[in-house]
């Protein structure tokens, strides 16, 4: 069974930066991905990345953010450069053991998984 860990989340002031992580455990292989959601929003795709190290960003994000991970100690890493107000929400990181691309993580994903962690938040003030 995959279980996931998120840490790293804080609060900051705008064009702050933080860098969340997500430790993966019970899941040799798979696609993964950070999700957000804020309050009385849906929860989003931010960023994914597959076993090649292919990754996709949510275009809010794209510039600013920077996923990646560490396959020895199975890790997954979000470098957040740049925060914004907008960017405030609990963050949340999945794994697809399916390996579907970045890309439909980023679209698809949270749409049909309903077992998350229990998040990290970030908060960014003005």
């Amino acid at each position: 069974q995959v279980h996931l860990v998120e840490s790293g989340g804080g609060s900051v002031q705008s064009g702050g930066s933080l860098r969340l992580s997500c430790a993966a455990s019970g899941v040799t292989s798979a696609t993964m991905g950070w999700f957000r959601q804020a309050p009385n929003k849906e929860r989003e795709g931010v960023a994914a990345i597959d076993e090649a190290g292919t990754t996709d960003y949510a275009v809010a994000v794209k510039g600013r953010f920077t996923i990646s991970r560490d396959h020895g100690q199975n890790i997954l890493y979000l470098q957040m450069d740049g925060l914004r107000p907008e960017d405030t929400a609990m963050y949340y990181c999945g794994a697809d053991p399916g390996l579907r691309p970045p890309s439909w993580l980023l679209q698809h994903f949270a749409k049909y998984h309903n077992s998350w962690g229990q998040g990290t938040q970030v908060t960014v003030s003005s």
